[in-house]
């Protein structure tokens, strides 16, 4: 009977009324949402003018931390009545719409532009830093898809990629709320140091600029660290750093890939089968919009739009992560995942120095 109750609900939901009364019961949930998005939204911008408005040195903290202390405060003091859940659990759907239309940012033509040494040492960093963080997860014993959000968020581009990365990968929110968090930490610090270590150690204008390119994650910070040391550096940051950017599909993919093969233990008849039903598809649609910003199919406001629609679409995304995240369940990761983020950017960055630099002296960047 029971059975019998389940799939007529079921059928009745398909019918133009049933969807209506779906749809009615996500508005709730959806305002808020909206609601907690746009006052993280609201608090990185009030921030901002402030500061400039003092004359105040203070870190760009993006919407997207923001967004998720709210929810994170909301959810784990009064909790989230039962009208909103449904309406919240849709962020996952903005998680993948924001990752299609951000491949509208990232054109894979401005790789060309950087120049061949300067291409070696974007692969050569990125293929260590992912190969250390790797190492070091185990060390600390993180669970792997932990890991493998820190290792692509800190070789890659930051939170960006553990936003593509988290579905493909069907990582935790849990997991992902720590890598952003710890990223975004410690990407912070690095408009402080970075400046200094560069006039330090009389790094050249474009040496400083691929250096900040190659070693800071979010894109804000890379262009905010090499603007603070010149313009000419600020240019060549984000030339490298959208160079770094423009891997994030295929970087994903090789992840989706990794971990489809490991989703079931029984054998696979038909692997190739098997790995386009568990492989997500939204990054094929992230290369797809990639691949089409960079043939100009887009005017430039088409482009702003849909790069608009995107951080709309993450707005939605973190603030969803945030209301659905325990505290709880985060204080059962302890302290290693942040260690595990410190001690990899620390290395990162002293690795990206030292290859910049050598290449700088002897090859004459």
């Amino acid at each position: 009977m029971a059975s019998t109750n389940t799939a007529a609900r079921s059928r009745s939901l398909q019918t133009p009324i049933g969807l209506v009364q779906r749809f009615v019961a996500l508005i709730p949930g959806l305002l808020l949402l909206g609601a907690v998005g746009y006052a993280g939204k609201f608090i990185e911008q009030f921030i901002n003018i402030y500061t400039k408005t003092h004359h105040v040195t203070f870190p760009n903290i993006e919407y997207v931390l923001w967004a998720i202390v709210i929810g994170l405060i909301i959810a784990n003091t009064v909790g989230i009545p039962r009208i909103f859940q449904p309406g919240v659990a849709t962020y996952e759907f903005w998680l993948k719409a924001g990752i299609v239309l951000l491949g509208s940012r990232f054109l894979l033509g401005d790789v060309l532009h950087l120049g061949g040494i300067s291409l070696l040492l974007v692969a050569i960093a990125i293929t260590l830093s992912l190969t250390f963080m790797h190492i070091l997860g185990r060390a600390f014993k993180l669970k792997p898809k932990l890991t493998s959000l820190l290792a692509v968020g800190s070789s890659i581009c930051g939170v960006s990629a553990i936003i593509a990365a988290k579905p493909a990968i069907d990582a935790d929110d849990e997991d992902a709320s720590y890598a952003i968090a710890a990223i975004l930490a410690l990407g912070a610090v690095s408009l402080f140091t970075f400046p200094l270590i560069g006039h330090s150690l009389h790094l050249s204008d474009k040496a400083y600029g691929l250096w900040a390119g190659l070693a800071v994650d979010n894109t804000a910070e890379a262009t905010a660290a090499g603007a603070l040391y010149s313009d000419a550096a600020g240019k060549v940051a984000v030339l490298a750093k959208t160079t770094r950017n423009a891997l994030i599909g295929f970087i994903v993919l090789g992840y989706a890939l990794y971990w489809s093969s490991r989703g079931e233990a029984q054998a696979i008849g038909n692997k190739a089968v098997f790995l386009w039903r568990k492989f997500p598809k939204f990054v094929l649609g992230f290369l797809s919009i990639s691949l089409l910003a960079t043939l100009a199919f887009f005017t430039k406001p088409q482009l702003t739009s849909l790069a608009n629609l995107s951080r709309w679409a993450f707005l939605l995304t973190f603030a969803g992560v945030g209301l659905r995240t325990s505290l709880r369940e985060l204080g059962k990761q302890g302290w290693r995942p942040f260690a595990v983020g410190a001690i990899g950017e620390v290395f990162i960055a002293l690795l990206t120095l030292g290859l910049v630099y050598g290449a700088d002296q002897y090859l004459h960047l």
